[in-house]
């Protein structure tokens, strides 16, 4: 897909992708466990909302983790919590091979796989109030100045996110680009429906792992900033009026 464009559907309100699709190199262990793991653990794109008990099979806490890269992160939270329910959406094929290899070997249960735009799949395939809590971390910070409007976190994603929240949810970001990580702060402060968990930006919660990548990044000096928002307690009848408003 080209970058820069505005897409949407009909019924559905259009928006700038903050991805560009690019295949890049895939292994041939990537694109085996593709072919193999997500005919069990992908789940389709469809414009229609999920059920979610009936997609992992249990009643558990739903965590949703949006552009999870190569999956090393997503595959250690899944196996540090079996009791928590997982799921990834990507959209860049051999991250979700990746992933799917790291979750054959792992033997995980609790992690499923989108692989598509996650506006859309916020949109359209959640109930709202179904999370109870969503992870981004590292998305592309788009760092040159035209192309922050192509940046994830804006008011009107982040609006549709908490409203996939239950009451007391939490909205987990990561950045290593300082100008991205006060976006960040400013556009999750500015959401009425949330509330800092820190007095600005917060220390790394013990569920995120610090990746090769990061540690790499830190011993040269680099920055990690973290946010932990959470969805307020009193929030529903907020929403309420909010939609009011709206219609």
């Amino acid at each position: 897909m080209a970058g820069g464009e505005t897409v949407g559907r009909a019924g559905g309100a259009a928006h700038i992708r903050s991805f560009v699709r690019r295949q890049g190199r895939l292994s041939n262990a990537q694109q085996r466990y593709h072919e193999q793991m997500m005919t069990r653990i992908g789940v389709p794109y469809r414009a229609t909302a999920v059920d979610l008990d009936l997609l992992f099979g249990r009643q558990a806490a739903r965590i949703l983790e949006i552009g999870f890269g190569m999956g090393e992160t997503s595959a250690a939270i899944a196996a540090a919590h079996p009791e928590t329910d997982y799921l990834g959406v990507e959209v860049h094929t051999p991250g979700v091979g990746s992933l799917c290899k790291l979750v054959a070997e792992m033997g995980l249960t609790n992690l499923r796989i989108v692989q598509h735009d996650a506006v859309e799949v916020l949109r359209d395939m959640l109930p709202p109030a179904s999370l109870d809590g969503a992870h981004i971390f590292f998305p592309d910070p788009w760092p040159k100045t035209r192309h922050h409007k192509r940046r994830l976190l804006q008011p009107p994603f982040v609006a549709l996110l908490v409203s996939r929240l239950r009451p007391g949810a939490y909205i987990h970001c990561a950045t290593d680009w300082e100008d991205y990580a006060q976006q960040m702060l400013a556009v999750l402060s500015a959401e009425s429906l949330l509330e800092n968990t820190a007095a600005g930006f917060a220390p790394r919660p013990a569920h995120r792992q610090p990746t090769r990548f990061e540690e790499r990044g830190l011993r040269l000096g680099h920055g990690v900033w973290d946010l932990l928002f959470r969805r307020r307690q009193d929030s529903l009848q907020a929403e309420d009026h909010r939609q009011d408003q709206l219609a």
